[in-house]
Formats: structure tokens, C-alpha cells, sequence
């Protein structure tokens, strides 16, 4: 057996990509409050421009407190004025039974909650403990489930906290367990500052392996450190087959003070078409959006690929 095949067998031979850019790539977007009342118009029809790639799922919008995230005070109008494709599933962040109402009233295909493994992450980021988050999830999983809406989970934190340091990998598995049983069909596992490496990513996810399939976990990598790609391939080598990644490698998170954004969906899938593994994601037309999609904002795109496709003759 030639070494190729030898990797090609510790591969999956496809991967879903969830792309979070239109909701967590854009809601820290300083450069979004700039465009006013445009900056509506302009999230709709990135949605609609994504939803022309190949992609499955996109996480459309958060439905948070105004005060909070302002960027996402208007996803109530971008669910309302997007055009939707049977296809695909648009999501939504809804952190409470408020926020669940208003994805519900919007037709939301899909819902997410979020915690950390981290005390002092969520306390900044939440409001409460870990086990006050998980509380308050309850009536959120049950409702959704009432309106047979599917409900995922994000994690943070599961490597480092950049308040109280490592994170055990057996804490990011016992969560990780527990969100499962109350109703998540799948837990995002977030290197939320971005300092994983493959090694630690292998031992965390060996762990969490251990109480909930793989097909329940999906990776949520930053690239504060440009180790994102790398550690997508060691989670691939894992079973993992859910990626999250954002278009233009946009994002951040304010309470976590130095995160560069998630990696970005152009390099995702670049990496992936050349180990064979099928995205059905058409990389030249997803570009072509996030090079408009950066020149709107004017900003300069995180994504390599993108920079590269950019300057080619």
C-alpha cells in the first residue's frame, strides 16, 4: 500500500462545512456599523450569494440581546428577506426562550445554544455559571424539540481559557456528554483564543471520543496562531466530519481579548479538495463572494486562498 493510500484511509471521504460567517464571522465586524442602514441589505445578500456555493448549512443570524451584539439586531429581518433553498439549513444563535420565540417566528431550520468549559468565560460572556447555563437550556431544548427544530451546541474554551488558562480535557467531554443528553444533536468544540495544536487537539478529542460519537462533534478552530488548518487535519484523522469555518476567515469573540477570527471556509476547502475529501462546495464561486463581500467592508480577507486567487494572472 502506497503511503497516499495509507492517508487516504484515515480520511473521510467528505465533510460538512457550517458556515458561521453571516452570524459570528460578522457580529464582532467593527467595520459592519460603518455601512448603517446598508449593513442589512448587505448580510442578505451575502446569504443569498452563499447559498449559491454548495454549502449546507448557514448560520444566518443570532437572535441576542441588542445591547449586547447591536450587529445582530436585525436578523429578524434577514431571516424575513432571504432567499432560502430546501437544501440548506439557516441558523440560528438563540441563547434564551426569547430569543428561541423570535428564530421560531422566523422560520430559524435550526437553533443553537452555547456555553464554555471555562467558569470565568461564561461568567464574562453569559452571565452565569456553567451550570446555570446548562439550566436555562432545558425549556430552550425542549421547545425547539415541541416545534421539531434541531437544536446544536457551542463550546468554548475547550483547549485554553484566556482567564483561567488549560482546560482539561475530561471537563470538555463531561459537558460536551451532558449537552448531548439534554437534546443537542451535535457539540461544537471551540478553541475559542486559538492556541490548539494538533497534540492537544488529538488528546482532547480522544476523550470527548470516549462518551459521544463522532458524528455529535463538530470543530470550531480560531487561527490566532495559524494552526487551525493543521488542526482540522488531525481532527479529520479523528472521524470528525463537521467543520466550522467562516468565509474571509472573519470573526472573533470580544470577551476573548487577542482571538483572531475562525479559519477561513476558502482554506477549508481548499485543503480538503487536495486530500479528495468532497465539500460540494464550488471554491472559484465562493471567492468570488468573499472578495465582494471584504471589498464591501474594506477590509483585507484572512483567507490565504483568497489572497492568493486574488493576484492570480
Amino acid at each position: 500500500m502506497t503511503l497516499t493510500n495509507k492517508l487516504q484511509l484515515s480520511l473521510p471521504d467528505a465533510i460538512t462545512v457550517f458556515e458561521v460567517g453571516p452570524r459570528d464571522g460578522l457580529q464582532n465586524e467593527p467595520h459592519l456599523s460603518t455601512l448603517g442602514d446598508k449593513a442589512t441589505a448587505l448580510k442578505i445578500a451575502l446569504i443569498n450569494e452563499l447559498s449559491q456555493t454548495g454549502l449546507t448549512h448557514i448560520e444566518s443570524g443570532a437572535f441576542v440581546s441588542p445591547k449586547m451584539i447591536p450587529t445582530m439586531a436585525d436578523s429578524d429581518i434577514v431571516f424575513s428577506h432571504i432567499q432560502r433553498h430546501p437544501n440548506i439549513f439557516y441558523s440560528a444563535l438563540t441563547p434564551n426562550l426569547q430569543g428561541l420565540e423570535a428564530a421560531i417566528n422566523v422560520n430559524a431550520n435550526e437553533v443553537a445554544i452555547f456555553t464554555s468549559c471555562s467558569e470565568t468565560f461564561t461568567q464574562n460572556n453569559i452571565h452565569a455559571s456553567i451550570a446555570e447555563s446548562l439550566k436555562r437550556f432545558e425549556s430552550v431544548i425542549a421547545i425547539a424539540h415541541q416545534h421539531l427544530i434541531p437544536v446544536r451546541a457551542y463550546l468554548s474554551c475547550v483547549i485554553d481559557c484566556p482567564y483561567e488558562g488549560k482546560t482539561p480535557p475530561q471537563q470538555v467531554a463531561e459537558i460536551a456528554k451532558t449537552l448531548i443528553e439534554m437534546g443537542c444533536y451535535q457539540v461544537s468544540l471551540g478553541d475559542t483564543i486559538g492556541t490548539g495544536t494538533p497534540l492537544r487537539v488529538a488528546t482532547m478529542l480522544e476523550c470527548v471520543n470516549q462518551h459521544i460519537q463522532s458524528k455529535a462533534i463538530a470543530v470550531h478552530f480560531h487561527d490566532s496562531y495559524g494552526q487551525a488548518l493543521a488542526n482540522i487535519y488531525q481532527a479529520m484523522q479523528m472521524g470528525i466530519t463537521t467543520i466550522d469555518s467562516s468565509i474571509a476567515g472573519l470573526g472573533g469573540c470580544p470577551y476573548a481579548p487577542g482571538a483572531s477570527g475562525n479559519v477561513a471556509t476558502e482554506d477549508v476547502v481548499y485543503l480538503c479538495q487536495g486530500l479528495n475529501i468532497k465539500t460540494g462546495i464550488d471554491l472559484e464561486k465562493f471567492t468570488l463572494v468573499s472578495q465582494t463581500l471584504c471589498q464591501q467592508l474594506g477590509i483585507r480577507p484572512q483567507s490565504k486562498v483568497a489572497l492568493a486567487m486574488a493576484h492570480r494572472p
